[in-house]
């Protein structure tokens, strides 16, 4: 695996985001793309070690497509420059939770995990219920000091706690969210050495399991909405 490669073509896609240049290279978008679904590979291997629920997964299978859809954006850019990828045990879907990876030049790129997604209401309600029926599981994950020294739980939050729930509870900050998740940046340095930003996914994303794990738990009665 080559992740320079990876950087490369993307900076050159950054720099022409257009659908003449991407059609034009379609050589140099297989290369790196390859290359990504490589790394990908050996982070599912080397993942399943510590999280046996993500070992099946095919590369390929966890990917999002570089096209955008600009139809109700003001940024007319074809593509997003980013290579991205979300492991889990039913792939790349939001739910179950699992292990994100954004390749992005510009200093953009990082490592991910928790709920990203917000728009679903259940999930949400699952999470906060959870969370206050099991505070102390809850403490215990984001309390734990090499956990707290790296992480920061984010998501999209309310002003204000939500109706049903206790104004002046504990975990009324994290009432307020409507996703919980994590984020590790990485620098362009970092993404082009391959085996240290190798070295480095797994460590976090081994840093994150519990965080999921207890995300999980809440969610697991959760089911994809059907189009």
């Amino acid at each position: 695996m080559n992740t320079r490669i990876i950087m490369e073509y993307l900076s050159e896609l950054e720099k022409n985001n257009n659908r003449e240049w991407y059609h034009a290279h379609k050589k140099e978008y297989k290369e790196a793309n390859a290359q990504f679904e490589d790394f990908l590979q050996e982070l599912i291997f080397e993942i399943g070690k510590f999280d046996s629920s993500i070992i099946h997964n095919i590369p390929k299978n966890l990917t999002f497509k570089l096209a955008r859809d600009t139809r109700f954006s003001n940024d007319k850019s074809p593509y997003t420059p980013a290579f991205r990828a979300h492991i889990s045990a039913k792939g790349k879907l939001p739910v179950p939770v699992g292990y994100y990876i954004m390749i992005r030049p510009g200093n953009n790129s990082f490592l991910g995990g928790g709920l990203f997604a917000d728009m679903f209401k259940d999930a949400t309600t699952m999470v906060r219920d959870y969370i206050v029926s099991h505070e102390d599981e809850w403490n215990a994950v984001i309390r734990d000091q090499e956990f707290s020294e790296i992480f920061t739980v984010k998501g999209t939050t309310l002003k204000n706690v939500p109706n049903g729930y206790d104004k002046e509870h504990s975990q009324a900050e994290f009432l307020k969210m409507k996703s919980w998740y994590l984020e590790h940046p990485l620098s362009d340095e970092e993404i082009c050495d391959s085996e240290k930003l190798f070295l480095q996914a797994v460590k976090m994303f081994q840093m994150m399991k519990p965080f999921n794990d207890y995300l999980n738990k809440a969610l697991i009665e959760f089911e994809m909405p059907k189009r």
